[in-house]
């Protein structure tokens, strides 16, 4: 039951703000209209944006599942798995949590076919870009050794590749 709780508590405080909180509070500030498309260009773009979303919301469901069963830890740093995950979404991704939540971001902003939004998406994948390389990965290189460098050396931190990782 602990363990449930320490998720629960983790997904809230980290992708529920960054991906639910702050967009209603940029659409609230911005004040970004929630309108149907009114022409066939902004209906691509819904259309696009439900896509993107829904690969978003995937990668984030499944990664978070493995964090449960396979890394016993949660997506928070101050409870990270206590095993190396290279499995399901992390045979293609080395980060799916975050891209998901980038997705999810990205489509939200062509959902509501919002600047602000985008903006957000773009400032979030920046820092992302900056902070995991700086703290998460050096951390992760300690804890897994020669396992996560291997895995590093074949699979891409955000940008997915099409053919899954094998272990050899």
């Amino acid at each position: 039951m602990f363990y449930l709780l320490r998720h629960a508590v983790s997904v809230v405080l980290l992708p529920v703000t960054v991906a639910i909180f702050v967009p209603l509070w940029i659409a609230r500030r911005y004040a970004v209209p929630v309108r149907w498309p009114a022409t066939p260009a902004a209906f691509l773009f819904v259309v696009a944006g439900v896509i993107v979303l829904a690969v978003g919301l995937w990668l984030f469901a499944a990664s978070l599942s493995y964090f449960f069963t396979e890394g016993k830890g949660t997506l928070a740093p101050w409870d990270p798995p206590r095993r190396l995950v290279v499995r399901g979404p992390y045979r293609h991704v080395r980060n799916p949590m975050i891209a998901g939540v980038i997705f999810i971001l990205a489509g939200e902003a062509l959902v509501l076919r919002s600047i602000p939004h985008g903006w957000w998406a773009a400032i979030f994948a920046g820092l992302n870009a900056i902070v995991i390389p700086l703290t998460e990965e050096p951390l992760l290189e300690l804890r897994f050794g020669d396992d996560y460098r291997e895995y590093c050396r074949n699979v891409r931190r955000f940008v997915p590749r099409l053919k899954p990782w094998e272990r050899s």
